[in-house]
């Protein structure tokens, strides 16, 4: 039964147009829901931007009392609000259009309550869903965000629940949570990596699709928002789940608490481009039903403009979705202290009233100039599925990209192209990979920026894991319920002579080698890389390439290590460390400015790149010197992807000169890491080589030398 509640008696106390959703009525300007120390207001004031309602009744719930509701009396623009008693921290609470005959009357049918776009919690009673008032106390202490510098950062990608699922070194009932990311054990794991920042897939509340739900199956992933200010609840503790919405609210952050105190950053996955809403004929959530109109991109015939494959896409030339991003954005910057965001599918946020992506796009402008977000990470997913939908590179400074370029060349030059040299065929030359290991410079001049915009990923968790792209020629998504369909085929992989998964020694021992080499390029290449959860202990999907229905152990990080799996996790943490020392001289702004580092290339001869080596097929062969113009020297890669082992000559001082580098004397050169081995220490390590000496690097292998 619903308690109707006439306008309040509030003399005194207008209600407001702003901010948007609940705040202390008491208060005249921006406000958050409740104080430093999460004192919650007596009387609420309630605004929700609903242009396409005419009355519009906020309905709520108490803890243990009955439903009551209250019209929304005064209107301003769009927004219809007004003035709330009773509705306390822990109040369930939903919109409903009484303008229409199909939900007029009381509130028997709650199923049909709309959410709060603002809302900063969300529950589920078996289907209901309802908004929760939340308070924003916390006792962060002295925690603050980190800003660590681009030239710095290592990202892992990882999703909450199945980092930890099968952990058998964190407890029970941590396992799959956000108590569970930041368990020590998990800790002291990124910690040995050489990781600085988590980047976590969407943890905003989100749905799981209709056919999904006819298939028995999940969006694992979560890329299916429908809370914009809520977390998901799905990712906390038990305990916390029923202690209530207050409580998964402080897990989360205690999380990101805790991991800052490690020294790691903690980057969200979020997802404006879309909501959970669907196509029109699924059923009203929120947003549909206060103003499909505005919230929606819509066509010249009325139906939607959907760039994102998922029924629906949010319209970004509408200054109050734009507010809505860029208030949930400042909401998980200064309430749940995080670093960053990755934007799935930018380029359908920065289409232009003629759907034309453009880098001067009102969002992107708001996000670089607020003051909330200086200094936050901000990454773009540059493309979506509309007409020219791939922008790699084009996104305006500020912004860094995932480079989906850098992915394709180092798997080409790796994966697909020792399949073709095992078939019999050739490979590609070195140029192109050269431009991925100088962090797609090309690719971010024309937008002003540098490599340092380059997001480096050859893996992510949307396809092939690293130990599937060595070991699978083809996707194996059966479980998905699509015959097979769903996935992509361009996986540019070679299984190494057997499909799938075998007990044979030498066709393991080449996947391992293969699996080196993409790794030693991605983590010692100019730009910033970002390793996929479980690439550091061999994960496999058993070739699935599309898990994001898997809420299961094919998805989650299976943490039993093998010989090889050890290994694995030896060479990355290997890996990470020669990065930090080649880059421990640079400056931070390091590459960004052409009078403060050198790249200089060298062929098998150690004698400078001729023009016509970088596209020669038959050469694979060449080398990367890194250092400064003062003469400092840091690290020299030497890379050999042909089929037979090659003798190559280290560069001499001779050499470097006439790269262009002030060098009076011959350097020394330590061999550190070799692909065709692993980590180079001690005694095997041996004494260092002078430049114009001749070393031998193995055939399909990497030598990483320390200058010195």
């Amino acid at each position: 039964m619903t308690v109707p509640i006439d306008r309040p008696a509030t003399a005194g106390t207008p209600s407001r147009a702003f901010p948007l959703g609940l705040s202390d009525a008491r208060i005249t300007g921006n406000s958050h829901d409740g104080g430093d120390d999460g004192e919650a207001a007596e009387l609420v004031n309630v605004a929700v931007y609903a242009p396409g309602v005419d009355e519009l009744e906020i309905h709520f719930q108490p803890p243990g009392q009955a439903w009551q509701r209250a019209r929304l009396y005064d209107y301003t623009e769009g927004v219809h609000h007004g003035i709330v008693n009773g509705l306390v921290p822990g109040s369930r609470y939903g919109f409903r259009d009484t303008g229409h005959a199909d939900v007029r009357g009381t509130i028997s049918d709650e199923y049909r309550l709309l959410l709060d776009p603002y809302g900063r919690a969300i529950d589920d009673d078996g289907g209901r869903l309802t908004s929760v008032r939340v308070t924003n106390g916390f006792e962060w202490g002295p925690d603050t965000r980190l800003y660590t510098p681009w030239r710095d950062t290592v990202i892992y990608e990882a999703h909450v629940k199945g980092q930890s699922m099968l952990h058998p070194d964190i407890p029970e009932e941590f396992r799959g949570t956000y108590a569970g990311l930041a368990h020590p054990v998990m800790i002291e794991h990124l910690l040995s990596l050489g990781i600085t920042a988590v980047q976590l897939l969407p943890v905003h509340y989100h749905l799981d699709e209709r056919h999904l739900q006819n298939l028995g199956l999940t969006n694992y992933w979560g890329y299916n928002t429908i809370g914009y200010f809520a977390p998901h609840t799905a990712y906390a503790t038990r305990t916390a789940q029923e202690a209530g919405a207050q409580a998964v609210q402080d897990e989360f952050k205690g999380m990101v608490k805790l991991l800052h105190a490690a020294g790691l950053e903690v980057i969200l996955d979020v997802v404006y481009n879309h909501t959970a809403e669907a196509g029109k004929e699924e059923r009203a959530l929120s947003f549909r039903g206060l103003g499909d109109e505005q919230y929606y991109r819509h066509g010249d015939d009325g139906n939607y403009f959907d760039t994102t494959g998922c029924g629906n896409t949010l319209d970004f030339n509408e200054p109050r979705v734009i507010q809505l991003a860029l208030d949930s954005l400042r909401h998980w910057v200064e309430e749940f202290h995080i670093d960053g965001f990755r934007f799935d599918l930018t380029v359908a946020m920065c289409r232009d009233e003629e759907h034309r992506f453009t880098p001067k796009h009102p969002f992107l402008i708001a996000a670089g100039a607020d003051q909330a977000l200086h200094g936050i990470k901000l990454i773009a997913e540059p493309w979506d599925i509309g007409p020219n939908g791939w922008q790699t590179g084009q996104f305006p400074p500020g912004w860094a990209d995932w480079n989906d370029r850098f992915r394709d060349a180092v798997r080409d030059f790796w994966i697909a192209d020792r399949g073709a040299i095992d078939g019999g065929g050739q490979g590609g030359p070195v140029g192109r990979l050269a431009a991925a290991l100088a962090g797609s410079a090309d690719v971010f001049a024309g937008s002003g920026r540098t490599s340092l915009a380059s997001i480096n990923y050859v893996t992510a968790h949307d396809g092939f894991t690293l130990t599937d792209l060595v070991s699978y020629n083809s996707k194996h998504n059966e479980a998905n319920g699509e015959d097979n369909r769903d996935g992509t085929d361009d996986n540019r992989s070679h299984n190494h002579g057997i499909e799938g998964q075998t007990l044979d020694a030498a066709v393991l021992d080449r996947r391992e080698r293969t699996s080196r080499n993409v790794l030693a390029t991605l983590l010692l290449s100019l730009g910033v890389p970002m390793i996929t959860a479980g690439d550091e202990i061999g994960r496999t999907q058993w070739g699935n390439n599309n898990v994001y229905c898997q809420d299961n152990e094919l998805a989650w990080l299976d943490w039993r290590l093998d010989d090889r799996k050890r290994r694995m996790l030896q060479n990355t943490r290997a890996l990470t460390q020669a990065r930090r020392d080649f880059l421990a001289h640079q400056p931070h702004d390091y590459p960004s400015r052409d009078d403060s580092s050198y790249l200089l290339w060298f062929n098998a001869a150690g004698k400078p790149m001729a023009v016509d080596e970088w596209t020669d097929p038959g050469n694979r062969v060449v080398q990367l010197l890194l250092g400064s113009p003062d003469g400092v020297l840091d690290g020299l890669m030497v890379i050999n992807g042909g089929e037979s082992d090659t003798k190559i000559f280290l560069p001499s001082a001779k050499a470097l000169q006439a790269a262009g580098m002030k060098c009076s004397f011959e350097q020394d050169y330590l061999l550190r890491f070799s692909t065709a081995t692993g980590p180079v220490t001690g005694q095997s390590a041996g004494a260092p080589a002078a430049g114009g000496e001749p070393d031998v690097v193995p055939a399909n292998s990497i030598h990483v030398y320390r200058a010195r």
